[in-house]
């Protein structure tokens, strides 16, 4: 069997808590107090540009703490939702005690079907007079506090509608446009250059949300319009689909009419994602693959949802965890506590997308190589008791990466050159059973410290588009040696397995050159389990040198060059507020007159599709 195209990660892009993914200044954020002053001082640049302070280059002390406070996990903020003021509609039963409840009213509020219990009189040509006698029963609109206020949100000042011309978008889809377009400014190529190197049916875009739209333009404000008295709008309904990031990418970033769509596996979404994109490259049915995911659930409805659970933590929890009375409020900095004595994940807010080519495309154009993703494993959990609680199939994905990374690099390597993006919630549940699992594959495999980083301390856990978060920390690790620390614990809990597990609250130095690879764990309600295994810059170009000639190598170095200095201009552009998301709206624009049909040949526009297909199944000869 020959071998298959290896998916190259060759751009990466996005917004969350800590910033930016691209250049992994996000990454950045997180380690910012372990990293030389020069590239501190840059990613803090970049932040405060997101922010919308002036920072001119360079930042002066006081918006260092600002920038500090106003990222990642922190109290939620108003631009999202009043926490001590959220808006509720408590039941009003009313009884008329043999006096009837009366009140004039316009008559154009009166309902379309009166109840029977009302009288209605006419007093003007607006307004008429209604008497209610027995029962009524109103919902009051009313005010109260909220029990969870904490969340992972994008930097205090940047709103993504305000970059584009966004139109009411939900503001997940506002996200993904901004994430798009980072991933595209992250190649260093010209995109119309690498589309005309493909055929237009081999570019891949998979993108979804685990939750759709849920937000007031979005499924949000489709579902409680009526019930506070608006009117639903056209767009609520289309907008508010899960699969609509990647659509939005399509229509109005890419312009693409290659393979899409988004593959759901709650919390485990973006892995999902990823492997339909990896599976299409390894076959060649795509040469390029865009995989993203983006959520933005901070809202009322949403949050209430998991805190009904028992899933968010909530202040009550944090001030038992520490021991505090009713007046004192907790640290909403350190909400998410994975792996330690905790009460709760911590909801948030990201976009991120992944760009891949095959080795082939990379090379061709001098494509950066940040890595490459050879597999992602997907396990169900079999039969259930609690839809929501973990189970088996975790242990399968987990043993299935460690066997498919031992085959590329053998079993030193393996026992010596690895690092674990754990799930890591910051659950009670999540902290037993996945450091268990984790355990287990380590003793299975031969591992005496495994380094295990748990980024939800930071970022909290934004549902479909985490496991996008421990991806592009992963290739942040791998560009400046660190190991985010599990910072928001001082020392974890008891009933945490540990054997053959490196757990740390600090941030740890590697050499990047000696990690050669990460398994992302991510796990989600209703048994969805994946894990994806990714390969170092490291390995990636030595698994490539060996499949191509000195030549041709050499080639792609010289080539690299130039794209290095085109990313390297992207992200001063970026830092200077010179480039503004890539949106086209009705834009190129095709239509029927545009398509040209023929028995062998297809074009559309300016591309042609061949239609002389072969049978993978083989041929009947019906014909004869």
């Amino acid at each position: 069997m020959g071998a298959q195209r290896l998916p190259v990660i060759v751009g990466f892009g996005g917004i969350n808590g800590a910033g930016r993914a691209s250049n992994h200044h996000a990454y950045r954020r997180l380690v910012q107090s372990a990293l030389p002053a020069a590239e501190r001082q840059r990613t803090f640049a970049a932040l405060a540009r997101l922010m919308g302070l002036e920072s001119g280059g360079s930042v002066e002390s006081a918006d260092e703490h600002y920038i500090l406070d106003h990222t990642l996990v922190r109290r939620v903020e108003l631009n999202h939702f009043d926490v001590d003021r959220v808006q509720w509609n408590r039941r009003f039963p009313t009884q008329s005690n043999g006096q009837p409840v009366t009140f004039d009213i316009k008559r154009q509020y009166l309902p379309e079907v009166i109840p029977p219990e009302w009288e209605v009189t006419p007093t003007t040509v607006t307004h008429a007079n209604v008497k209610i006698r027995g029962q009524q029963e109103f919902l009051l609109p009313t005010i109260r506090e909220f029990e969870v206020k904490a969340a992972g949100q994008l930097p205090t000042g940047f709103e993504p509608g305000k970059l584009y011309p966004s139109r009411n978008h939900p503001r997940g889809l506002q996200m993904m446009v901004y994430a798009a377009s980072d991933a595209l400014g992250s190649l260093g190529l010209d995109w119309e250059d690498v589309a005309r190197r493909v055929s237009v049916e081999q570019v891949s875009v998979y993108a979804g949300s685990a939750m759709g739209q849920m937000d007031g333009a979005g499924a949000g404000g489709m579902l409680k319009a009526r019930y506070n008295g608006q009117r639903v709008t056209s767009k609520f309904c289309p907008l508010s689909l899960a699969e609509m990031p990647a659509d939005f990418v399509n229509a109005y970033v890419l312009g693409s009419l290659g393979s899409t769509g988004a593959s759901l596996g709650a919390c485990a979404s973006f892995l999902y994602n990823l492997r339909l994109g990896i599976d299409d490259i390894r076959s060649g049915r795509a040469r390029v693959a865009f995989i993203g995911s983006a959520e933005a659930p901070i809202n009322p409805e949403v949050m209430e949802g998991y805190a009904a659970m028992g899933a968010l933590a909530t202040d009550k929890g944090l001030r038992a965890l520490d021991g505090l009375d009713d007046s004192q409020s907790p640290d909403h900095r350190r909400a998410c506590r994975p792996f330690a004595d905790n009460c709760g994940f911590t909801i948030a807010e990201s976009a991120q997308m992944v760009v891949l080519f095959d080795d082939a495309l990379a090379l061709e154009t001098g494509a950066t190589m940040f890595g490459a993703a050879p597999d992602v494993f997907v396990n169900a959990d079999g039969f259930k008791k609690s839809i929501s609680g973990p189970g088996v199939g975790n242990y399968l994905t987990m043993a299935r990466a460690m066997a498919g990374v031992r085959a590329i690099i053998g079993d030193k390597a393996l026992r010596s050159g690895g690092l674990v993006q754990a799930h890591g919630t910051g659950t009670p549940q999540n902290r037993v059973t996945e450091s268990r699992i984790l355990e287990e594959t380590a003793k299975a495999f031969g591992i005496d410290h495994w380094p295990v980083a748990a980024i939800k301390c930071y970022l909290g856990h934004s549902l479909g588009s985490a496991s996008g978060d421990q991806v592009t920390t992963t290739l942040g690790t791998w560009a400046h040696g660190l190991v985010p620390g599990i910072s928001t614990v001082e020392e974890f809990a008891e009933d945490v397995h540990r054997d053959h597990l490196d757990l740390s609250n600090r941030h740890r130095e590697i050499d990047p050159n000696a990690l050669y690879y990460t398994l992302v764990n991510s796990k989600g309600f209703g048994g969805n389990n994946a894990t994806a295994s990714l390969l170092s810059p490291r390995v990636t170009r030595k698994l490539l040198q060996a499949r191509y000639s000195d030549s041709e190598w050499k080639a792609w170095e010289a080539a690299n060059e130039g794209v290095r200095e085109r990313q390297a201009a992207y992200d001063e552009a970026m830092i200077a507020g010179d480039i503004s998301p890539t949106y086209h709206f009705d834009y190129g624009v095709l239509g029927d007159d545009d398509v040209v049909m023929g028995q062998s040949e297809l074009q559309v526009g300016p591309h042609r599709v061949s239609l002389e297909l072969e049978s993978p199944f083989g041929s009947v000869g019906l014909d004869d």
